[in-house]
């Protein structure tokens, strides 16, 4: 069956109720992703202009590493959940804005797990609040992905250790070069 054109996207996200802390259960491997990355997270703060805080943390060789960006609605004057995620790389240098979009395609009712997608149906992500999604809900996310035409068996499952690591233990790399790694697969 062939997917539908239009993608469909979540409407009147409960932005206050989104943020916090999100655990990636699985994700299309990308290039701004460190390659091997487990306990990675994203961690979004609600900011007074309405724009939204990134953070995004992934450990990698038992080193931390992490990248801030913000978020904002693509169209302020849409109801749908269509973010423009803007990250400035490398993070020590803010030079090269790199933007993205960030569509939320599901969310439960709860606010505890989502799948963001975007209309290139290169990226994906499944997002929990807790570091475990049941195979249940896992299962009905990923034929949400396939009904929008995404190709699911490009999903890898990112591993997550329970108890998630604190922020700070660990020592972090600062560099900031892990991106650049990851685009040469280094």
């Amino acid at each position: 069956m062939a997917a539908k054109k239009e993608t469909e996207v979540v409407r009147n996200l409960d932005v206050e109720r989104y943020m916090g802390r999100w655990y990636e259960i699985a994700s299309f491997p990308s290039f701004f992703q460190p390659k091997n990355g487990v306990n990675t997270r994203a961690t979004y703060t609600l900011k007074d202009d309405g724009t939204v805080n990134v953070l995004n943390e992934t450990w990698n060789d038992g080193k931390k590493s992490s990248i801030e960006g913000t978020a904002y609605k693509a169209d302020p004057n849409s109801d749908e959940a269509k973010l423009k995620v803007k990250f400035y790389v490398p993070p020590f240098l803010p030079i090269i804005p790199v933007t993205g979009d960030y569509w939320v395609l599901y969310i439960d009712d709860d606010y505890q797990y989502a799948l963001i997608g975007g209309p290139t149906k290169k990226y994906l992500w499944i997002l929990c609040r807790q570091t475990h999604l049941d195979d249940e809900i896992y299962s009905m996310l990923l034929q949400k992905a396939t009904d929008e035409g995404y190709d699911v068996s490009k999903l890898h499952k990112t591993p997550q250790s329970d108890p998630p690591p604190e922020g700070v233990e660990g020592p972090v790399d600062k560099k900031g070069f892990w991106w650049i790694k990851s685009i040469f697969g280094k």
